[in-house]
């Protein structure tokens, strides 16, 4: 029974792989930061297969001791703080924990695997946000890294230490330069979430409006549980290397609006949603797209929810919970 380590257990990334890998018989360990951590009764409901293990990002030697009683052949480093807006507001600790959270990984991997560096591969949560004001459309693994936010720098620093203890130690370190993928299960302060949210409290009669930052930003959206076999998929592979995982297509705020409020049957949105520069980003990523050529050639991987479906999906859930709170 192969075994498997995943950081950011208690994310939407991390509850989804979680459940692919114990549907593909692994054993399953998850770190988690604290007894008491909010989100713990969450991830023993949803995966309570999984052993969990408390661990810090922040400590190589904690770290080291969980790989010791895990002993994983698989490594997801899914953990981060991932919220892009609230990066501005502490990019020290985004720095710590999203940056150096990656090294600090990285070197008890390394010690965890000893005089032989390749037999635990490694995988690490890059971001689409690394590549900020974009230098070319579609973004692809070449394409020149640029980013916008503390989280966005905290990202390339991880991603670049990857691909430096893949190259000095020879490590099978992989990492997926996920653009932006949503899910039920995406917290409420994700734009996506937000919105499916609010229309279905407004369907319900439970909130008047939105208000939203720019809509006219695009990204490129897929499903959470479609990217995180990607990620199982480069640890298959004989050698490491690095994959942008990505639809291809790209969206507004305005079209995630459109489809949103339609899948409740309200056709004109306009009235119901309100901008304020509060939810501006100080520093905008306009145009995010991403050639996923590389991930179906090599990985033979490709999304399977759409971006209509994926919205869809999202409503239907958000109405039932905003439902069962009213009731």
């Amino acid at each position: 029974m192969p075994r498997a380590l995943i950081t950011g257990i208690t994310g939407q990334d991390g509850l989804y792989l979680a459940e692919l890998l114990l549907e593909k018989g692994y054993e399953v360990f998850g770190l988690i930061r604290g007894q008491n951590n909010p989100k713990l009764d969450l991830v023993q409901a949803t995966v309570p297969d999984v052993k969990l293990i408390a661990g810090d990002l922040s400590d190589v030697a904690g770290l080291t001791r969980v790989l010791a009683a895990a002993q994983p052949d698989e490594i997801y480093n899914l953990g981060a703080i991932s919220y892009v807006a609230y990066s501005w507001e502490n990019a020290s600790l985004t720095s710590d924990v999203t940056g150096k959270g990656v090294l600090n990984m990285l070197e008890a991997t390394r010690q965890y695997a000893g005089s032989e560096p390749g037999s635990v591969r490694f995988y690490q949560a890059s971001s689409s946000e690394m590549f900020g004001k974009v230098q070319e459309v579609p973004q692809s693994e070449s394409t020149l890294l640029w980013p916008r936010s503390p989280y966005g720098v905290a990202k390339v620093f991880g991603h670049y230490m990857t691909i430096n203890y893949r190259e000095s130690y020879g490590m099978h370190a992989s990492s997926g330069i996920l653009f932006n993928h949503e899910s039920p299960r995406r917290g409420p302060e994700f734009v996506t979430r937000k919105v499916t949210q609010a229309v279905a409290r407004i369907k319900l009669g439970m909130q008047n409006e939105l208000v939203l930052g720019n809509l006219d930003a695009k990204r490129d959206w897929g499903f959470a549980g479609d990217y995180v076999e990607a990620m199982w998929r480069m640890l298959q592979q004989p050698a490491a290397d690095d994959y942008v995982i990505a639809t291809g297509e790209t969206h507004s705020i305005r079209e995630l609006l459109a489809v949103a409020f339609e899948a409740v049957g309200i056709s004109d949105w306009t009235p119901l949603v309100k901008q304020d520069p509060r939810f501006m980003r100080p520093a905008e990523v306009d145009l995010l797209i991403g050639d996923p050529a590389k991930a179906k050639a090599v990985l033979g991987w490709k999304p399977r929810v759409n971006f209509e479906e994926l919205v869809q999906m999202m409503v239907e859930n958000d109405l039932r919970e905003q439902a069962a709170i009213a009731r």
